[in-house]
């Protein structure tokens, strides 16, 4: 089956196909249309990437090829003002100085630069919290926002014009989310909870994340699950703030507590990992013959200490490229492909063998 630009190419022979712009003037879809035999209207199906099933992949290719002959460039700023677009989007993090939303934020950037949008960086305060609008009108100078769960507080007054919304690590089921693109988090934990097991451990401190936000509440769900059923199985939860020194005296706290001493510390993060692992000997323990420490997310720290942190690494420029490609995809009027990015465990130093 043939297009009607296609029958009229092979019928109409007084368009040259190699003919072009006035030497010096910048070239048009005029142009590439008259040198690909093609309509306008076709010109812009294919440059605007919204030509399959109205025209075939022979004339895509050809006006793909004419436009790189002709050094055609299409007017984005014509187009956005036609459209209402900004080609502008925001990041919603909690600060960069956490490694893993740094990583987004190069994932993120990456992506929107190949579809020639910028990206605004918005750190909510403290973290996470409340925050005000940034600017005067979100919905006037944004075309859309990508977040993460730790920062979903702050989005009440940004999305007030009811932008598109990426939620990023976070709540499949979040109200309002165009799409949720996440890591398989339940996945790296039961990976840890099996490596735990299989070395012969059964008392077990989770030192969680004292932040209740969706992330760490599935780890925590994750770990009972990966659990139950284990004959001998214990597990005690600990709570800190996500630094090395609140990692620290949460373990040194619950290491005195009275009753059998846990063998395996399971750390939400791998920051409350290095604490945990400084607790330990603090008080005359060691990693891993006295005790195993697992982190999660495999930031720089895992092998700054020593002996190098087992953990889950999570793939963070992954889940920004995988969030940006999906919030394209929504400004687009495209369903997002749906996408739960793998988690691996990388054993290192910190766990062995479970003392009898």
């Amino acid at each position: 089956m043939t297009s009607g630009d296609e029958t009229g190419q092979r019928r109409d022979e007084r368009w040259p196909t190699a003919r072009g712009p006035r030497a010096g003037a910048r070239a048009t879809s005029r142009d590439v249309a008259r040198a690909a035999g093609v309509s306008q209207a076709t010109v812009s199906l294919v440059m605007g990437e919204k030509w399959r099933g109205r025209v075939s992949e022979r004339t895509a290719e050809a006006v793909r090829s004419a436009a790189r002959s002709l050094g055609y460039r299409p007017n984005l700023a014509a187009r956005d003002l036609r459209l209402g677009r900004t080609r502008t989007v925001l990041l919603v993090v909690p600060a960069l100085t956490n490694e893993f939303f740094a990583r987004v934020h190069t994932g993120v950037v990456r992506v929107a630069r190949e579809h020639g949008l910028g990206v605004v960086l918005y750190l909510s305060p403290e973290g996470t919290g409340p925050a005000r609008d940034p600017f005067a009108s979100a919905s006037a100078t944004l075309d859309g926002v990508l977040a993460s769960s730790m920062a979903a507080e702050a989005l009440g007054s940004i999305r007030g014009g009811g932008l598109p919304l990426v939620m990023l690590d976070s709540d499949p089921g979040h109200e309002g989310a165009s799409a949720t693109v996440n890591p398989e988090i339940a996945d790296g934990m039961r990976q840890v909870a099996e490596h735990l097991l299989g070395l012969g451990h059964r008392r077990f401190l989770h030192l969680a994340s004292d932040i209740d936000t969706w992330t760490f509440r599935v780890r925590a769900r994750a770990l009972a699950n990966a659990l139950r059923g284990t004959d001998g199985a214990v597990v005690r939860t600990e709570r800190a703030p996500l630094t090395v020194a609140d990692g620290l005296r949460a373990t040194e706290r619950a290491l005195a507590e009275p009753g059998h001493r846990p063998t395996a510390i399971v750390c939400d993060d791998d920051v409350l990992a290095a604490g945990a692992c400084k607790a330990a000997r603090r008080l005359g323990l060691h990693v891993p013959a006295d005790l195993s420490v697992t982190g999660f997310t495999d930031l720089a720290l895992a092998t700054a200490v020593e002996p190098e942190l087992t953990t889950v690494q999570l793939p963070a420029e992954a889940v920004g490229e995988a969030g940006m490609r999906a919030l394209v995809a929504v400004l687009d009027g495209r369903p997002p492909a749906p996408e739960a990015l793998p988690v691996r465990l990388v054993t290192r130093g910190t766990t062995a063998y479970a003392r009898p």
